[in-house]
């Protein structure tokens, strides 16, 4: 079975609505004042979104765009409280960001597997007559309507949580590097775009640690302005801790690598200047194709030391350098734990 990845849904929730009170009078048998005892009606049924570390995508709210909770039940005689709407408990992925269609002001943020969020709250029941009686108003017919429950316009957004992000142009073989290094197995193939869906992997360090890293699939000159993929896959780098940098450094690209890197960096920080300021470590991949040429390599490795990144040239198909590489993600995240600056 093929599952699939939707990272942004539009949904339009309404809560259930309130019953109406109800309009009685006790009639029973040598009872003659029996009054008022219309009860009131029930609550309708609230929304919940709850987040559920099984839950990966949000594709079933791209088939489910309209989601109702159920209504209250009108009150009864004998006083009877009429029966609550049943609330609506929809689970979303750890991850997902809730705003109000139109706005980019934040509802909620599902940081962690259990939270619950009110998307919607049902309406209130009405009253019943007999809440209306009073020494000087002994049969009243009065009621009141049930609340409409309310309605909302939401975006989900999921932003994967992962404490160290993949990103380069694509083909730089994140999904190999990932498929090296945890027990992720994505698709991988030798043209553009091969990786359309965002992937988690876990690393694990023995059995004391481990730390998820995700592969953010290729940017392009313009990605933040929707060129390439776009924008899409961008919010998946936000939450990660560490950003590694893949260049291909292969004599078969025709592209400098040092430009690659500047082209990354300058589409992170159009879409988010946060993210240029976030931990690095650059790796030069494919090193095993350089043959006796290693002019390519040796100018990503100058412009690095220039600027103060750890680097590190790796063959994730080899698997050359590999251990080293996660070794420094290690160490970074464990100094950026420990209120460090996570240079490795």
């Amino acid at each position: 079975m093929i599952s699939v990845f939707i990272d942004q849904v539009e949904i339009a929730l309404k809560a259930g609505k309130g019953g109406d009170g109800c309009v009685s009078f006790r009639r029973e048998y040598k009872v003659p004042r029996g009054g008022p005892d219309g009860g009131h009606g029930g609550n309708g049924g609230s929304i919940y979104l709850i987040s559920d570390a099984s839950v990966h995508s949000l594709a079933y709210f791209r088939f489910h765009p309209i989601l109702k909770a159920k209504k209250g039940l009108p009150g009864e005689g004998s006083r009877r409280t009429g029966k609550r709407g049943t609330d609506l408990r929809l689970p979303v992925p750890v991850g997902t960001v809730v705003k109000e269609k139109g706005k980019d002001e934040l509802l909620f943020d599902f940081v962690l597997p259990n939270q619950v969020y009110q998307a919607a709250k049902g309406g209130k029941g009405g009253r019943g007559n007999a809440s209306y009686a009073t020494a000087t108003h002994q049969t009243p017919r009065e009621w009141e309507p049930g609340r409409p429950g309310e309605e909302k316009e939401l975006v989900l957004e999921l932003k994967l949580i992962a404490d160290v992000g993949l990103v380069g142009f694509p083909n730089a073989g994140k999904s190999t590097l990932i498929s090296k290094i945890s027990a992720a197995r994505p698709l991988i193939a030798d043209y553009p775009f091969t990786t359309l869906t965002p992937n988690l992997g876990v690393v694990e360090l023995g059995t004391a640690r481990s730390f998820v890293v995700a592969d953010i699939p290729g940017l392009i000159e313009g990605a933040h302005l929707g060129h390439g993929l776009g924008t899409r896959f961008l919010r998946h780098i936000e939450r990660t801790k560490v950003l590694v940098h893949l260049v291909d450094v292969s004599p078969y690209t025709e592209r400098d690598p040092v430009h690659d890197y500047d082209v990354v960096m300058e589409e992170l920080e159009s879409f988010n200047p946060g993210l240029a300021r976030r931990a690095q470590i650059l790796a030069a991949n494919k090193v095993d194709l350089l043959g006796g040429d290693t002019s390519r390599l040796e100018k990503l490795k100058k412009m690095a030391a220039r600027k103060r990144i750890p680097f590190f040239a790796i063959s994730a198909l080899k698997g050359e350098g590999l251990r080293q590489l996660v070794a420094a993600m290690a160490r970074t995240l464990e100094r950026l734990e420990k209120g460090g600056d996570g240079k490795a």
